[in-house]
């Protein structure tokens, strides 16, 4: 046999022995990876600490589409680690090999939050590059990201010179069953809320002054319950007033914070599950002189939540229903159940009062607007360190609708005598309006003309357009913001 023979013969045997032990080789590799993963369970949440090398955990076989979301828990100005994920087996995902097929990357956004869903039949891997050590969180779930920005968002209440009273998000929005012939009715003058959610969502409230680092950390839960410092953190159970329903959204967690300090801004953010943020909105305290306590967790007035003129032995806590003077109590429940004794007589439960309307929700508009004129919302005019600025860029600096009261004749002849003058937000025009739409005719509900006196007694122009030169000319379409302006009040109904 010639050598060319020899050689013939023998590239036929030799190079499948070298591609076997190749493959053998690459599998050893794959499995020895995989061995060394940590294994991520569904539906958990883990906290992490990036190393300067790639670092691999491998994802659970899930039936329907699994997501995979990661959230940064702390500040970083360059080289954040980079997530990278595979769904298929034997595969370790990462830069080199992005852009091929089952190999994606979950890119953060400006928040420090990435997420990323798919086909997950097989166990796959989720790959972490670093360059350096760095806290992190991970989620899976089959049921979408558990990390996320919530578009809903905390309310403000109001401030005082050093409390603040908040509310989380909205959730569990209550069923309301409408009555019907011959059994018509209408709910009580002071009201009785349905049964509590039996597992609300876990909302936690930070604060902090805006001016400090709570700015500036990354929009995740982590984040923000690592940094501590002189962040508030208020937890839905131990720390808050518990639930409130203070209108059809849904139920509330509340909170009532003291410690505050006067005339500075303040960020909050409430978390749900330590994982979901919605936020942040702005608030400013008032100055040290301003003496108008929180009303607030009024069952006739379950939206009322602001300062009001009404005198107080002890505000450390506000003013809820147990401490109103009892005569304001009684004189607002006896004119709300005159009302509904005169509206009973229309054949709201018999006839076909209106095709949009019942006289459910005439009661409903008449008690908000009563709300409003029967507890004056005490405020401060704006200052260098609280400017109401309108949130449209082309829009002039928009004032709010504020009358002062002399504390000897008060705005509501039912309130006892306030200890100083004060300045009251009028209520909105639009909340007489929503009243007057709703009721019968024969009721009389009549509202001022924006054109001539309704600015007497009324915010006029804030929310729909007003008449030129009149308040605020519609230029903010709303009565209250996120940063804590107040231009008329509504009691964040609008």
């Amino acid at each position: 046999m010639d050598q060319d023979d020899a050689t013939d013969g023998r590239v036929p045997t030799q190079l499948p022995a070298m591609r076997i032990r190749q493959t053998l080789f690459c599998l050893l590799q794959a499995w020895l990876t995989l061995a060394e993963s940590q294994q991520l369970s569904l539906n958990q949440l883990y906290n992490f600490s990036t190393t300067p090398t790639s670092t691999t955990y491998s994802l659970p076989v899930s039936s329907s589409p699994l997501s995979v979301s990661v959230a940064l828990c702390s500040s970083t100005t360059s080289n954040p680690p980079r997530f990278f994920v595979s769904n298929e087996s034997g595969i370790t995902p990462g830069p080199n090999n992005l852009g091929q097929a089952n190999i994606y990357e979950i890119v953060l956004d400006a928040d420090s939050l990435g997420s990323w869903t798919g086909s997950m039949s097989v166990s796959g891997m989720l790959a972490v590059y670093s360059s350096n050590q760095f806290p992190f969180e991970v989620g899976v779930s089959n049921n979408g990201p558990i990390h996320k920005v919530l578009d809903t968002l905390p309310l403000l209440g109001d401030s005082t010179a050093n409390q603040v009273l908040l509310f989380s998000p909205p959730f569990s929005p209550p069923t309301f069953s409408v009555s019907t012939y011959p059994n018509y009715t209408f709910p009580p003058a002071n009201l009785t809320f349905p049964t509590e959610p039996s597992s609300p969502p876990q909302f936690s409230i930070f604060i902090a002054p805006t001016s400090q680092a709570l700015t500036s950390l990354p929009r995740t839960g982590c984040a923000m319950r690592a940094s501590g410092g002189n962040i508030g953190l208020y937890e839905p159970s131990s720390s808050s007033e518990g639930l409130w329903l203070r209108d059809s959204d849904g139920w509330r967690w509340q909170w009532f914070v003291n410690g505050l300090t006067p005339q500075t801004n303040y960020t909050v953010y409430a978390v749900d599950n330590g994982t979901q943020v919605a936020g942040p909105i702005y608030f400013t305290t008032k100055s040290a002189a301003f003496a108008c306590p929180i009303l607030y967790s009024l069952p006739f007035c379950p939206s009322v939540s602001y300062a009001v003129p009404i005198n107080s032995s002890n505000t450390a806590a506000g003013i809820t229903a147990g401490e109103l003077p009892e005569a304001v109590t009684e004189n607002f429940l006896s004119g709300l159940t005159n009302f509904t004794v005169m509206l009973s007589t229309w054949a709201c439960g018999r006839d076909l009062y209106s095709p949009i309307m019942t006289c459910t929700d005439c009661q409903a508009a008449y008690r908000t607007w009563l709300c409003l004129v029967s507890f004056p919302r005490c405020a401060e005019p704006p200052s260098s360190t609280t400017s109401f600025v309108s949130s449209k860029p082309t829009a002039q600096q928009v004032f709010p609708a504020l009358q002062l009261q002399n504390a000897s004749n008060p705005r509501n002849p039912n309130l006892p005598s306030f200890t100083q003058d004060y300045n009251a937000v009028l209520p909105c025009l639009e909340m007489c309006g929503a009243a007057d739409r709703a009721c019968p005719y024969f009721l009389g509900i009549k509202c001022p003309l924006a054109k001539y006196t309704a600015s007497w007694s009324y915010g006029v122009g804030y929310i729909d357009s007003g008449e030129e030169g009149v308040m605020g000319g519609g230029s903010t379409g709303m009565a209250a913001d996120r940063y804590g302006n107040v231009w008329c009040n509504a009691a964040g109904v609008l």
